[in-house]
């Protein structure tokens, strides 16, 4: 698809039917199409429900705005982990969502027909007895699992970041751990101790001319430079225990700042091993949680868009009446001719009700309308917004 003129928003518009739906759908393709292909257009069937009363309609009506509302915010919640957890360009983290599991599904593979007919019985019921439960359930069950899985691994990629931070930054704060090596200490001696000191690069030279007068019972020549960044050098010292306090005092007038830092071998194998160990369990719960989200997107998905097919069907008998006969039809508007698109439709079908006033692209408020259906044309519309991410 042209990026550049293709929308990852989709219109899902009812009309009632003419003399045939076929006739309402060509009537539709022709207009839209003679302009430029105002839009990319495909017949979106939705299967015959039984109707209760009105007053059951009014209320369905309700129920299914804010149902349409909970799985949206669901899916969105799936796509922007999934982002999250791919560190991937959003792109295509974006792409990916809109392929099978998505839009593109439904168009190509007659996905959502496939998904009717499955649930036949479910939707062969009354209306007023569609177990809205039935949805809510399932996406409930996602969004419960999503807050479990997603807890899970960013406690994991939180302590690994910790110890990572730990192993990084600057030498007043980072582990020392995979620095220094044994043989850089004086260990196990009764008077002598080794000392780990940061000397900023600018006063180097001053460290070398002055490190073993900095107090009395300095080891001379026992200074090395173990390690640098950016700013600064990490050297050892070795002198007498009793001279230590001394010594730091000195050292701090040179801006020469003693690291508290004791070699400990088992500890810091210790934080190695648990470095490893985080680092593979990220790794072990990497795969199957980018499969969980992909399937379990493409289920909340699906869901969403049973809603919104409900939402149509009701809306479109609430009204154009009995009996039921209308054509669904899913758009796909190019960015750039969005306006026209609109003006086509408002052209086609503004005789279906008088009180539309003229006006296009109107925000208006209509008593006994739904309020969460802000905007409002002469046809049955829902807009499916499938840009899932919120790009940062």
């Amino acid at each position: 698809q042209d990026k550049g003129t293709k929308m990852t928003e989709f219109w899902l518009i009812s009309a009632p039917g003419e003399k045939t739906c076929q006739q309402t759908w060509e009537k539709l393709h022709a207009a839209t199409t003679k302009h430029n292909n105002l839009s990319t257009n495909s017949k979106f069937n939705i299967p015959d429900l039984k109707v209760g009363t009105l007053d059951v309609l009014v209320g369905l009506s309700d129920e299914l705005a804010k149902l349409d509302a909970f799985v949206e915010s669901v899916v969105k919640k799936v796509a922007q982990y999934m982002a999250d957890v791919l560190e991937d360009s959003k792109d295509k983290v974006q792409e990916n969502l809109l392929a099978n599991g998505g839009i593109d599904g439904f168009k190509k593979d007659g996905l959502l027909e496939q998904q009717w007919q499955a649930e036949h019985e479910f939707y062969s019921s009354s209306l007023d007895t569609v177990p809205f439960l039935f949805i809510f359930k399932g996406v409930n069950q996602i969004d419960n699992d999503l807050k479990a899985r997603a807890s899970a691994y960013n406690n994991l990629k939180g302590n690994l970041q910790n110890l990572e931070r730990k192993n990084a930054g600057s030498l007043l704060t980072r582990s020392l751990a995979d620095i220094v090596k044994k043989e850089d200490f004086v260990l196990d001696s009764e008077y002598l101790v080794t000392l780990l000191v940061i000397v900023p690069k600018l006063n180097y030279n001053d460290w070398v001319k002055q490190y073993e007068t900095l107090a009395e019972m300095v080891v001379p020549r026992s200074s090395n430079v173990l390690f640098e960044d950016q700013d600064s050098y990490l050297c050892n010292v070795t002198l007498f225990r009793k001279a230590v306090d001394d010594f730091k005092h000195k050292a701090r007038e040179y801006k020469f700042l003693v690291r508290d830092f004791q070699y400990n071998e088992e500890e810091m194998k210790a934080d190695k091993e648990e470095m490893n160990r985080l680092s593979t369990d990220k790794k072990k719960q990497f795969g199957p949680l980018v499969r969980w989200l992909k399937v379990n997107f493409s289920e909340a998905f699906i869901a969403w868009i049973h809603v919104k097919a409900l939402r149509v069907f009701v809306e479109s008998v609430l009204r154009y009446g009995l009996p039921v006969n209308f054509q669904a039809m899913l758009l796909q508007p190019n960015k750039k001719t969005m306006k026209k698109l609109r003006e086509v439709l408002y052209d086609l079908y503004k005789h279906l009700d008088s009180s539309a006033a003229a006006i296009i692209d109107a925000t208006m408020d209509i008593p006994g309308l739904n309020l969460s259906q802000q905007e409002y044309y002469p046809y049955v519309y829902y807009k499916i917004d499938c840009n899932l991410l919120e790009f940062k």
